[in-house]
């Protein structure tokens, strides 16, 4: 008969730190035409592939594919290289239910939490729209057009599943419930924040002033240059 202590034995947390970023490592550098007919290949054929390639290939679509991966792992190198002395887990392309993968859940174990995605939209500017509590992107010709599905709300939900799964992160309700938690959406070169947002929309964290933006709760509005000293600032405020 299978206990409680059998079962927490033999449970394994997702991917996290130097064997995720293997991974991120092993599948940005096989071509993408290579993944998707190793992919189907082993479909086909009941071949095993190495977990990481099947876990990227399928994912994203293949065309943004390669692109994702490589964000995801210069971000992961990073954020391991300044904080893995603070006993960081980050874990890359978590994925949930039918929506989009958590592009990285950051955790510092009794401290805090961050969910971060990643995102671009080329070369424009993103625009909140506060009367309807939506965003927006500005291309070229001043042209505006809403952002679906919204980054923000896609955050919401990754805090309402995450709350409903922390089993797989061998956390209780009340450290996954209770600990501080930020969520993060990171714009991606070329695309940027309109500069002309609101004072009030923004918010002192450490010595950054960081948009937040309001949609199924709050989230913080960064560069891909501000990862790092974002997750800096905040986490000081939890030592």
């Amino acid at each position: 008969m299978t206990t409680v202590k059998d079962r927490l034995s033999d449970f394994q947390l997702p991917p996290h730190n130097e064997p995720a970023l293997e991974m991120l490592r092993e599948a940005k550098n096989a071509e993408s035409a290579m993944v998707l007919a190793l992919s189907a290949s082993a479909l086909a054929t009941g071949a095993v592939i190495p977990a990481g390639l099947l876990l990227f290939a399928w994912a994203y679509k293949p065309l943004v594919r390669i692109e994702k991966i490589a964000r995801l792992e210069k971000l992961t190198a990073l954020l391991l290289k300044e904080f893995k002395s603070k006993g960081i887990q980050v874990f890359p392309v978590l994925k949930i239910e039918d929506k989009n993968p958590i592009d990285l859940f950051v955790r510092f174990p009794g401290k805090t939490h961050l969910f971060i995605s990643i995102r671009s939209k080329g070369e424009s500017e993103i625009v909140y729209n506060e009367a309807k509590e939506v965003l927006q992107v500005r291309r070229k010709k001043n042209r505006l057009g809403t952002w679906k599905p919204c980054p923000l709300v896609e955050l919401a939900d990754y805090k309402s599943w995450f709350d409903k799964n922390r089993d797989k992160f061998q956390m209780s309700s009340r450290e996954a419930q209770k600990t501080p938690t930020a969520k993060v959406l990171v714009l991606w070169p070329p695309t940027k924040a309109s500069p002309k947002h609101n004072q009030h929309l923004y918010t002192e964290i450490g010595n950054m002033n960081v948009l937040v933006l309001k949609r199924k709760g709050s989230a913080f509005v960064i560069q891909e240059s501000e990862v790092i000293e974002f997750v800096r600032n905040w986490l000081s405020k939890y030592e």
